[in-house]
């Protein structure tokens, strides 16, 4: 049986544009609900009953933390990258994610035509995920597996795929959906 897919929660950016807008913390010590954006996430993750792994280490750019945690879970089936900033991302959508990887090299999830994360990246990706530098992240792998048809595009439910927590106004909006009663 192989190896299953691994959630990448990365917390390793600077937070500027949080900063920016009024944030007197980092926005993934920001208290959404009473409780951290990054928690939020964390929660998410463990409840998904997939194994993840926090890459927090304060890389110079995106691709050196995927670069990074790729390399820290290199027995992993594949990986799911996950932004610390989805602080509403459903762990059923984690598992979506994590089972489409068995058909495609690549799954873009989405949410009413947004993309959004966590991508997920199957083990034929690791050699193109370990080399990755800088601010980019994984877009050049993305763009090249989708020109070769190896990549699924994945629709899923919920908003929190979508939900990231740039500035204040995202804190304040996350906060409204996560606290308004389900439709």
């Amino acid at each position: 049986m192989p190896a299953a897919p691994v959630v990448l929660v990365l917390a390793s950016g600077r937070g500027e544009r949080f900063r920016a807008s009024g944030g007197q913390v980092h926005k993934l010590q920001a208290l959404l609900a009473g409780k951290p954006v990054l928690q939020h996430t964390l929660d998410a993750a463990r409840a998904s009953g997939l194994a993840w792994h926090l890459e927090d280490a304060g890389h110079p750019g995106m691709g050196d933390s995927i670069a990074a945690a790729v390399r820290a879970t290199q027995g992993a089936g594949g990986w799911l990258v996950l932004p610390g900033d989805l602080p509403l991302v459903e762990p059923q959508a984690l598992q979506r994610v994590a089972a489409a990887l068995a058909r495609a090299d690549v799954v873009l999830p989405s949410h009413g035509g947004t993309r959004g994360h966590p991508v997920g990246f199957s083990v034929a990706c690791r050699d193109e995920l370990l080399a990755l530098s800088g601010e980019a992240g994984a877009a050049a792998i993305v763009q090249a597996r989708k020109r070769a048809g190896q990549v699924l595009e994945l629709a899923l439910e919920g908003p929190g795929c979508v939900t990231d927590i740039d500035t204040l106004g995202d804190l304040a909006r996350a906060e409204r959906l996560l606290l308004s009663p389900p439709a």
